[in-house]
């Protein structure tokens, strides 16, 4: 433990304790904690201040089962209760070299808040797979403008210490200059 308050920063324990959470109790995530989560997202940097991300919130065994089918990781998005499928807008995109930094800052932000709020979340990278996004524009029929890039499984973790502190400090990592 003291290891893990020597490089902890005051408000900022999500960062510490997030982990991928694959196994998630049957109970339901709260509308509250869901708008909470997107709006953390939505806080995120963007370039150019573009803010070129869209939400599409999945619900519902059948929805998160046809879901879970992207790939062969995906399949605990059965036992969530929320995916979350962060999408970059082509349209919206003043800098399109920057939206995968973009979205993966949302994509991170949503997690963190996720775990502040008790929850458990997962990452599934979509972009750049040309399969994995064609998978997610035809099954909610997305125009090309709408890129998906990553889905988030996210429910109340099965196992209470899920989220947990893990010291992945490495200063061999580390090179300072001046």
């Amino acid at each position: 433990m003291k290891n893990f308050l020597r490089g902890r920063v005051e408000g900022m324990n999500s960062i510490f304790t997030r982990r991928s959470v694959r196994q998630f109790a049957q109970k339901t995530v709260e509308p509250e904690k869901i708008d909470k989560m997107l709006r953390a997202g939505m806080q995120a940097p963007s370039a150019y201040n573009q803010q070129c991300w869209e939400f599409i919130v999945v619900r519902g065994v059948e929805n998160l089962e046809e879901l879970s089918k992207i790939h062969q990781y995906s399949a605990c998005l059965k036992g969530a209760d929320v995916g979350i499928i962060i999408l970059g807008n082509k349209d919206k995109m003043k800098m399109p070299y920057f939206w995968e930094q973009d979205l993966g800052a949302c994509t991170q932000n949503v997690m963190l808040q996720a775990t502040e709020l008790g929850l458990g979340t997962v990452w599934f990278g979509t972009a750049p797979v040309e399969e994995h996004i064609k998978f997610v524009r035809d099954l909610y029929d997305l125009g090309e403008n709408l890129v998906p890039y990553s889905i988030l499984a996210v429910g109340y973790p099965q196992s209470e210490d899920a989220n947990k502190f893990v010291d992945r400090f490495d200063e061999t990592k580390i090179r300072y200059i001046g």
